[in-house]
């Protein structure tokens, strides 16, 4: 009948032999919850900016328009009716003035934009840092759980030599 050697377990390699387990699980996903809000609040800034510059360019083809309207007018009639032609010029400056404002409106969502990507980048920065600290401390958890394994198999080997030897 061969001996079977009982090995006891210290507490150690009992909590070794479970799965590893982050303990900053929590905050690393709070940062990733953080990190999807300024990406989803990021993309609705590209939305307004796009739909800023949608506005900008019907402002600017009503202006064509209404320029060559007034050209055809200039160009086409032997009689010149002076309301409608100052109808056209008024309606013309405030597509201008509204085209002007409009480009404020463009300039400022940009602003806001690169602050949006100033957060998101920072969010990510944060979360790299977690995702790199939860890598290390895995890794050492595995080199350790490896070295206690690797003693506890040279200290059944020695125990087994120091046996066949007596």
């Amino acid at each position: 009948m061969a001996f079977i050697p009982v090995v006891k377990t210290t507490i150690e390699e009992e909590v070794l032999l479970k799965k590893y387990s982050f303990r900053l699980q929590t905050v690393l996903e709070m940062r990733e919850k953080k990190l999807e809000d300024k990406r989803r609040e990021m993309a609705k800034v590209i939305a307004q900016l796009n739909e800023q510059n949608q506005k900008l360019e019907t402002l600017v083809n009503k202006r064509e328009n209404t320029k060559s309207s007034l050209e055809n007018i200039y160009e086409g009639r032997k009689e010149l009716d002076i309301l409608e032609i100052t109808n056209y010029k008024d309606y013309l400056s405030k597509i201008i003035t509204d085209g002007k404002t409009q480009e404020k409106v463009i300039e400022n969502t940009k602003n806001m934009l690169k602050f949006k990507q100033l957060e998101v980048t920072n969010a990510l920065k944060e979360v790299k840092i977690m995702e790199k600290l939860k890598e290390t401390q895995q890794k050492n958890f595995y080199q350790h759980y490896e070295y206690v394994q690797a003693k506890e198999i040279d200290d059944i080997a020695s125990t087994r030599y120091k046996r066949t030897m007596v």
